[in-house]
């Protein structure tokens, strides 16, 4: 490739990289997959003659589909190894993903979840045509199906999470009020306290990767759920301090002992009780905490 075709390539991959990343992460739920699929991608991409493409966002997407793919199929593999529940990376994100109501579930903890009971080609679908709109023709090139098949997948998979997905939209406003009595709770030491905004029959996801304590299985019931972070805590050296952060485009909790970061908690909001609790403490995960990551539909 010749270094002006060189430049074009990377100019048009660095104005799609926002986007492309977005696209990876929501199939994958995992930023560091998502950036080993960008590395993979743009490799294929710097091989492509410019001059035969007609839409270079279309293109590159369908690129990054095929990667994030092959990825899934390989992390189906990783997953069985993983010690206790496996939940999405967090990230770190600015004030405007909450703005875009539509980007903002997309990335929930809850929504990602749910993505993870769709196959890997009902997911790529589903993201591609719920999320950012892709055309039928585009996705199906992306995920080698007719445009007919494809329709028939994103009907099933739309059918899927809608059964599954919050029942209400919950404005960040609501979930930060749930996570201020978390907040309480941590400051004053009173986690029976908590049982004032938990669901009788919440849910808590722990994810520790067998680095970190936590649940090998999902505790139901909030009285359980209570005595688990009761545990966690009283097992804990040092002072244990919460702050709110913007996590995937909602309120979330970020956990410090004595002043380092130790993990992150974000809720599933229902009818003003907290019905879903999703802590990560693997330390592998929460790289991506450190800055913003930029995430966009557009």
């Amino acid at each position: 490739m010749t270094d002006h075709r060189t430049e074009r390539a990377t100019q048009a991959f660095v104005d799609q990289r926002n986007l492309l990343f977005t696209v990876a992460y929501e199939m994958l739920g995992s930023a560091a997959d998502a950036e080993d699929v960008l590395q993979e991608s743009w490799l294929r991409w710097v091989a492509v003659d410019p001059d035969q493409i007609r839409d270079e966002r279309a293109y590159l997407v369908r690129i990054v589909t095929r990667q994030a793919l092959n990825r899934l199929r390989t992390m189906a593999r990783r997953r069985e190894a993983y010690i206790g529940p496996w939940l999405p990376e967090p990230l770190l994100t600015s004030p405007d993903v909450a703005d875009d109501v539509e980007l903002a579930e997309s990335v929930s903890m809850a929504l990602l979840l749910v993505l993870e009971t769709l196959s890997p080609t009902e997911r790529a679908v589903f993201v591609l045509r719920e999320v950012f709109e892709v055309g039928y023709d585009d996705i199906a090139a992306a995920v080698d199906k007719s445009p007919a098949a494809v329709r028939q997948i994103a009907s099933r998979a739309r059918q899927h999470v809608e059964a599954r997905r919050p029942r209400e939209t919950v404005s960040p406003r609501q979930v930060a009020t749930t996570l201020a009595s978390f907040q309480h709770a941590v400051d004053t030491g009173d986690l029976q306290g908590l049982l004032g905004v938990l669901a009788p029959d919440v849910v808590l996801v722990s994810d520790g990767g067998g680095l970190k304590q936590a649940a090998l299985r999902p505790i139901v019931g909030a009285e359980k759920a209570v005595r688990f972070l009761a545990g966690i805590s009283a097992k804990t050296p040092g002072r244990i301090t919460c702050e709110l952060a913007s996590v995937n485009g909602t309120p979330a909790l970020e956990f410090r002992i004595s002043g380092e970061l130790d993990g992150v908690l974000m809720v599933r909001v229902e009818e003003g009780l907290a019905t879903g609790l999703y802590y990560v403490r693997n330390p592998e995960k929460l790289t991506r905490l450190a800055s913003n990551t930029v995430l966009t539909r557009r």
